[in-house]
């Protein structure tokens, strides 16, 4: 049975015009991988209603799990719990149970439950929390969607409350050989191998380094034993790499 997949769409003009660096698709990355899943597809969108909805019914239909990150705060361009609102069709409000964390997160810093941070307790109906113990504002859970911050501490802390939750598929495994020819040379070898085991993914990354051209050849797949035959015929075919 194939492991289950996800795809994510990171929101923001922050990681668009290049003021910010995203490090929370990374993080998704390796999280997923860990249980199982597959993650397929990232888009990059922009604090736009329209784009984040396209974006999202897309992704929602072609993948078991879409993960969301950023536009849940309080000012006036964190749009995204209204987009994916729109993007269900569904209605979106303060919740009581929402609130409540807001609340109570305002009055232990002492601060003013104003209505820029009651923004962060709009949930669109039906919608399922997703823990936030670093700040309390919570995300959420619409069907396939998990809508979280963009905050990488709060990100990471949703991912953490969030996976296990999800199917798991079987552990992805991986091996990588080095080798130091450029991929002109290596590349009719590795279609071949790449066609005799069709069922793993086998992944040419060049380097080049102190005048040397090469090439990290990444074998992966689910199946351990295959993955170490085709890494035994790769380091046949290619003396001398480096695992």
């Amino acid at each position: 049975m194939p492991n289950p997949t996800a795809a994510m769409v990171v929101i923001g003009d922050e990681i668009l015009s290049g003021r910010t660096r995203d490090s929370n698709m990374h993080y998704l990355a390796r999280e997923l991988t860990k249980h199982g899943i597959v993650l397929r597809e990232v888009r990059v969108v922009a604090d736009d209603q329209p784009g984040i909805v396209a974006a999202v019914n897309a992704l929602r239909d072609a993948y078991d799990n879409v993960f969301t990150s950023g536009g849940i705060g309080p000012t006036h361009d964190d749009i995204t719990a209204d987009a994916i609102a729109a993007a269900f069709g569904i209605g979106i409000s303060i919740r009581d149970d929402a609130r409540a964390l807001v609340a109570a997160r305002c009055a232990a810093t002492g601060t003013e439950l104003n209505a820029a941070r009651l923004r962060m307790a709009r949930v669109p109906d039906g919608a399922t929390l997703i823990d936030n113990p670093i700040s309390s504002a919570p995300g959420f859970t619409v069907g396939n969607v998990h809508v979280m911050a963009g905050v990488p501490s709060i990100f990471e802390a949703m991912v953490a409350s969030v996976i296990p939750t999800l199917t798991a598929g079987a552990p992805l495994l991986s091996q990588t050989l080095r080798i130091d020819r450029g991929e002109g040379e290596i590349a009719g070898p590795l279609s071949d191998l790449a066609a005799e085991y069709a069922d793993l993914s086998i992944g040419s990354y060049p380097f080049q380094s102190n005048g040397v051209f090469g090439a990290n050849i990444v074998i992966r797949g689910t199946d351990a034993t295959r993955i170490d035959a085709a890494m035994t015929k790769l380091a046949g075919i290619f003396p001398g790499a480096m695992l």
